[in-house]
């Protein structure tokens, strides 16, 4: 897949639509990611002005001079929103009793941050590479809709909607999220939400996007799957299969599964991809992951080595693994 030149994309003229909103979540350790999945979406989308919104608690000086860049290298706004947890005070109960982390949080907050903004809003997790343009979402009436939603894999769908005892035969991804901010307010969306993962005696395996799934039940517009296109990478590597598979017509490709395009000890070529969109975003001279950086990918690159006939390089990082793992 070809990745135009910085220059390429800032010599495209403008097509005279609206901006369109764009809002991630993410800490520190991930901006890195970011940075990829918005250069992929700006090299894709000639013309197109984005507005990105970043909603986290904390963001290093660094990141945000890079996020900051971001406009002076191509035809778009950026938002940092800073969140401060005085600042939701009518959701104190939730965050008083709750064992879930404040990254579930973050996501249901964005209508009530940019309600003055803007009336819709694309949420994206940070672990997807655009593929196409998006043009279809740009020019999408929303205006009768809350959420506009992609089914999850058959499989998942399946099982989370007989664990959750869903009404209706649907269960969406919660990577991908076109949010109609009126409507989200108005039906209370974000409440309702943090009360059914408070009052759930069900297992919430997925946390909020299991809860959003329980309140948007029969309620959610759903697109197709080439908007949020599943690809794990590790069904490839178990397989040793190293290249990127055909995705079709897809225009978000998320990396949902424990390895990511960003793992360069892979050797996969979802990696190669990353790299060329990060090199053309304010996050270039960052390198990419050359080693495993957790117990599960220790664990994980330990398999796919034995699976590759390398029996000795596989217990080199088992044991690394067990070293790692005692550590704890």
């Amino acid at each position: 897949m070809n990745v135009p030149s910085q220059a390429d994309i800032q010599a495209q003229p403008g097509n005279g639509k609206p901006s369109f909103h764009i809002a991630f979540c993410v800490d520190n350790n991930y901006f890195r990611a970011m940075g990829g999945t918005i250069a992929s979406i700006v090299a894709n989308n000639p013309g197109q002005h984005f507005t990105f919104h970043v909603l986290a608690f904390e963001v290093s000086e660094d990141h945000q001079r890079r996020l900051k860049q971001l406009e002076s290298m191509y035809q778009v706004k950026t938002e940092l929103h800073l969140l401060d947890l005085n600042d939701f005070t009518h959701f104190s109960h939730f965050l008083g009793h709750s064992h879930y982390s404040l990254s579930i949080f973050t996501r249901l907050v964005i209508p009530t941050v940019l309600a003055e903004v803007t009336d819709r809003v694309l949420y994206l997790d940070a672990d997807i590479l655009c593929f196409n343009r998006v043009d279809e979402l740009v020019d999408m009436d929303i205006s009768n809709d809350i959420a506009v939603v992609v089914p999850d894999a058959p499989v998942t769908l399946q099982r989370r909607v007989a664990a959750l005892g869903l009404a209706h035969n649907e269960y969406f991804n919660g990577g991908v999220i076109f949010i109609n901010i009126r409507k989200w307010l108005a039906e209370d969306i974000t409440p309702k939400t943090l009360e059914a993962l408070l009052d759930s005696k069900t297992d919430m395996r997925f946390n909020d996007q299991d809860a959003l799934n329980i309140v948007l039940n029969g309620r959610a517009r759903y697109l197709s799957p080439k908007w949020n296109y599943l690809y794990d990478l590790i069904h490839d590597l178990n397989v040793n299969k190293f290249a990127l598979k055909p995705v079709g017509k897809a225009i978000f490709v998320h990396f949902a599964g424990a390895v990511k395009p960003w793992a360069a000890w892979s050797r996969h070529e979802a990696c190669d991809l990353f790299r060329r969109y990060l090199d053309i975003s304010p996050w270039a001279d960052m390198a990419l992951d050359q080693e495993p950086r957790n117990t599960k990918e220790l664990r994980m690159h330990s398999r796919f080595m034995y699976r590759q006939g390398r029996p000795l390089e596989s217990l080199k990082w088992y044991v690394r693994y067990l070293r790692k793992r005692r550590a704890r």
